[in-house]
């Protein structure tokens, strides 16, 4: 992966630098939940140190096969878990905590391991620059706390093909019903922590209208063995519901996925929804029960069904479980939060991602949750260890104190040789949860991981074979119309209810816009 020199060491350091600043600002201004069920803190604690031992082996496998730039290619076309709060900023950031673990407790030093923290970062920073292709940034923070990372050809696809609604008609009962199901079972599925659940925007529709998309993922039979069983009838182990609301600007949408709109989130302005699935094996999104309003009500209403008797059995399922079973459990949705990375490589391997290693396995016996509290605590909110305050003339960007959550790589490993260069490629691992034994849910049906493994290996995305991954937005302002860029867009456009074969000349003021009530203010390219 990166060859360690100056300019490597610049560019760690600077996205170091990037992602202690976003995550202090999000750790102290965004909401944090505490668990009456799961120990957090001490299944949190576990999950860095598991990502700081097995990260650095698990990413360089996954990038010879398939680089981190074509990931966020993959990324950026349909909804996947390595997204802005996985694998954006939650799978550096993780491995990045599980450092300064090891630094304050005098285990490693802050040269210690230097070519793994490169390779981690270089591999997140070029995700993370193709999965942000089209708006430009690195994270959502530096965008404003936007995320827009969608091409005009899917949006347009979205916009037309939604199904208007009003405030209590079916379509608008079943969605809001739904997603909220969703939220509750997702939120349950991944140990009570948000990764299950992502949302993107906000997109302008115009005439005060704003679209958002929200995903939730691992929603049955998959990675996660808990869910062994569970929630079996749904066809799709994720799905996105693009939402347009009238008179709502969501004003913040950040790294964590969560977001701030004004007036707040409202389903009363609801005005259009659909319905959609993907995965490693898609190519592209997956129209769900969107042929009209009443197949999609139905399906919602269905699928709404299937997710209350499954949060039922899954809270019966959890409520069994040891202290260690719970620990265990989040610290491994944790630290696999780039399991899909491995999902679209083809390299996939249950017991590299679901177990924890044996050299996380030592600290067990520290994390009660009285340690676990005050450690976290420490580490990500008052920068209380000992390690992080820097020289007492600087002041950090959101807390003016001289402070920093995470700290770089001195540059002196240039010049000294006295490091450990990496923990090593070998691990093992165990669990106390039971052993995976169901298949796996994916757009092909329930297969087998090695099945899984191969198709996804023989995928390519059409929109991303060949010239086309390199027409993006720029490009397509220059040659909309031509009939390389309708190519592109019929690509997208396959299976659309109502832009099949359109081609890249449409206008918004083409599309027909359910929830528009206002006219068009829609403007040429």
């Amino acid at each position: 992966m990166a060859k360690l020199n100056y300019r490597s060491l610049l560019e760690t350091n600077n996205y170091v630098r990037n992602l202690s600043d976003t995550t202090y600002w999000l750790c102290i201004t965004r909401t944090v939940q505490e668990s009456k069920l799961f120990p957090m803190s001490p299944y949190m604690l576990l999950s860095y140190l598991n990502s700081f031992y097995r990260l650095p082996t698990q990413l360089r496998e996954i990038d010879a096969i398939t680089p981190a730039e074509e990931l966020g290619d993959r990324a950026r076309e349909v909804s996947l878990k390595v997204n802005t709060v996985n694998g954006a900023w939650g799978m550096p950031t993780f491995y990045l905590l599980g450092r300064e673990m090891l630094m304050n407790w005098g285990l490693i030093r802050p040269t210690d391991a230097v070519d793994d923290v490169v390779d981690v970062l270089d591999f997140s920073r070029r995700f993370n620059l193709a999965y942000h292709r089209n708006d430009g940034h690195l994270t959502n923070k530096e965008f404003g706390d936007r995320s827009q990372f969608l091409p005009e050809r899917t949006l347009q696809v979205f916009e037309a093909d939604l199904h208007g609604v009003t405030p209590g008609d079916r379509l608008h009962t079943a969605a809001t019903k739904l997603i909220a199901q969703l939220s509750q079972f997702a939120f349950l599925a991944h140990c009570e922590c948000r990764i299950g659940l992502h949302n993107s925007g906000p997109y302008n529709l115009g005439n005060d209208r704003q679209m958002i998309v929200r995903d939730f993922f691992d929603l049955t039979e998959g990675d996660y063995p808990w869910l062994d069983g569970i929630a079996t009838q749904l066809p799709f182990n994720n799905l996105t519901i693009p939402i347009v609301f009238k008179d709502t600007n969501f004003h913040l949408m950040d790294d964590w996925a969560s977001f701030e709109a004004e007036p707040s989130y409202n389903a009363s302005n609801i005005v259009a929804i659909g319905m959609y699935s993907s995965d490693a094996l898609t190519d592209g999104y997956v129209p769900v029960g969107m042929d009209n309003a009443d197949t999609l009500a139905d399906t919602m209403e269905q699928y709404r069904e299937i997710l209350n008797e499954a949060t039922t059995d899954l809270w019966k399922r959890i409520a069994s479980w040891s202290r260690e079973q719970m620990i265990d459990a989040g610290a491994l949705v944790y630290s696999s939060v780039g399991k899909d990375f491995a999902h679209l490589a083809g390299t996939y391997r249950q017991d590299d991602w679901l177990q924890l290693d044996e050299r996380v396995q030592r600290f067990k016996p520290l994390m009660n949750d009285e340690y676990g509290r005050d450690h976290l605590g420490e580490m990500v909110g008052l920068l209380g260890l000992p390690h992080q305050s820097a020289n007492e003339y600087t002041m950090a960007r959101y807390s003016s104190q001289s402070r920093n959550m995470i700290n770089g790589i001195p540059y002196s490993v240039l010049t000294d040789d006295d490091y450990a260069p990496t923990v090593g490629d070998h691990f093992s691992g165990s669990s106390s949860l039971p052993v995976k034994t169901g298949l796996w849910t994916t757009s092909a049906g329930r297969i087998d991981i090695d099945d899984y493994n191969a198709r996804a290996r023989g995928l390519t995305p059409a929109v991303l074979d060949g010239a086309h991954r390199y027409r993006d937005e720029e490009w397509v302002k220059w040659h909309h119309g031509s009939e390389q860029a309708d190519e592109l867009y019929r690509l997208t456009q396959r299976g659309s209810r109502n832009l099949e074969g359109r081609g890249s000349a449409l206008r918004r003021a083409d599309l027909p816009s359910p929830g528009d009530t206002k006219g068009d203010d829609h403007a040429d390219r």
